[in-house]
């Protein structure tokens, strides 16, 4: 492990996260997620990171593993029709990565997941958070509904909010 990865997570304070995404910011995720899962029977989770946990640093986890293990943690894997899709962001790493059911991968590939992710890291690049995450959303919704129509029975399976950790 690099020393300097090791002393950013370390010396950064979680809060870290609202400069990048602030409470407005998260309010506007939350509701793009919330109209994105009333046009498609997918579940959607937004993740975000300023550092890793202290075990996971020590162990050198990368924030593809972090991902998967969020995932696991949070159910995402659990959807009725096995279309959960994980959107996490690790601020200090400046990485994006997404984990999505079987269900769902299937159908799109991991192609489209790395152009949704390279597309949010070159928003972030240049400071556009907010902007960035709302029109990778907006990717993910079309390809959810295209693939997942919603139905009238369609239950929201996952919370809508942004989570911090």
């Amino acid at each position: 492990m690099r020393l300097s990865r090791l002393v950013q997570h370390l010396v950064i304070p979680g809060w870290w996260v609202l400069r990048a995404f602030p409470k407005s910011a998260l309010r506007r995720i939350e509701q793009a997620i919330t109209a994105s899962e009333r046009s498609h029977q997918g579940e959607l989770r937004f993740v975000v990171e300023a550092n890793l946990p202290l075990p996971g640093l020590l162990h050198d986890q990368t924030p593809r593993q972090r991902a998967t293990e969020l995932f696991a943690q949070l159910g995402v894997w659990d959807t009725e029709h096995n279309s959960g899709v994980l959107i996490y962001l690790q601020l200090i790493d400046h990485c994006v990565e997404i984990v999505a059911d079987r269900g769902i991968h299937l159908r799109v590939g991991e192609g489209f997941w790395r152009a949704v992710c390279g597309r949010m890291e070159m928003a972030f690049r240049v400071g556009q958070y907010e902007s960035g995450s709302l029109r990778a959303l907006d990717e993910i919704t079309r390809a959810l509904a295209e693939h997942f129509p919603t139905s009238a029975d369609n239950p929201d399976e996952l919370p809508n909010a942004p989570l911090i950790c």
